[in-house]
């Protein structure tokens, strides 16, 4: 006997790409939990499975910097309830991030992609179901998107939850209409601007040496910082919610079409986000 939830949640986070660098990145959860029936008639309750599931996510990866501990050339360091991490970008710079250990995931393996991530978890996520449950099976699925995406990651200094954390982030596609018309050259635009990169708020910024950007600042749950090539960072006078980014688009592509209505629709993650119009 096998129960199955599907979408039963989402992650969003951020990991370091042997290539690529910094990615953000959002999946969708899918479940499967095979045992017997309880005196219910149940091998479980669909509100437990979800809150608890849910729950351990939200602890161990959703919204952190998820970190494959076998990556080749990676250092880790953990001192005074904090967890640093760097790492030599294969085309030149460094990788350093310092954040408080609950923002940092360390995963044992060597990269960190959907099955390695969710065997993980599915060690250590059996031991929250009562005995009836007999095994689990993990999928994390990536939306399937028609049209433009991006990778980025981000960090809100404001925000009072885990969005605080400097280094987690989305994969989030991107729509924008001129005069109500869909304009799928400038989605694409927009998301080859994004693609791959760190969404920075220059009040963050503290410096820029040698070609390496470096960010830092004082949130409730402790200091961040971060170091990453200047050609991997994108500046924003505002921070970096989903709401600001829909409007820094909106008046991007306004400039492009003075004369123009311009709809900005700017995804965070699965199935959220924001709108804006200009003017």
């Amino acid at each position: 006997m096998k129960l199955f939830v599907d979408n039963l949640t989402h992650v969003d986070f951020s990991y370091l790409h042997p290539q690529r660098g910094l990615m953000g990145e959002s999946w969708e959860v899918q479940l499967v939990l095979e045992g017997k029936l309880d005196e219910q008639g149940m091998i479980c309750d669909f509100g437990v499975v979800k809150k608890r599931i849910k729950t351990w996510l939200d602890a161990h990866v959703d919204h952190m910097l998820v970190v494959a501990t076998g990556m080749p050339g990676l250092a880790v360091e953990q001192f005074d309830g904090q967890t640093r991490v760097s790492w030599p970008y294969p085309d030149g710079g460094t990788f350093v991030c310092q954040a408080p250990e609950q923002a940092i995931a360390l995963i044992p393996v060597d990269t960190i992609q959907q099955q390695a991530v969710a065997r993980w978890c599915e060690d250590q996520l059996l031991a929250l179901f009562p005995e009836q449950v007999e095994s689990l099976a993990l999928r994390f699925v990536a939306e399937s998107i028609e049209g433009a995406f991006y990778h980025y990651s981000h960090g809100l200094q404001q925000h009072k939850g885990n969005c605080q954390r400097i280094a987690h982030g989305h994969r989030s596609r991107v729509q924008i209409r001129v005069d109500q018309k869909r304009r799928q050259d400038l989605e694409l635009f927009w998301a080859q601007q994004f693609e791959d990169i760190y969404l920075g708020t220059r009040a963050h910024l503290q410096a820029v040496e040698e070609g390496q950007a470096v960010f830092r600042y004082q949130a409730p749950q402790g200091d961040f910082q971060l170091t990453l090539p200047v050609s991997r960072c994108y500046m924003m006078d505002t921070e970096t919610t989903v709401e600001q980014i829909a409007q820094h688009l909106a008046e991007k592509v306004a400039e492009e079409y003075p004369d123009s209505v311009v709809e900005v629709r700017a995804y965070e993650g699965v199935g959220k986000g924001a709108i804006v119009t200009r003017p």
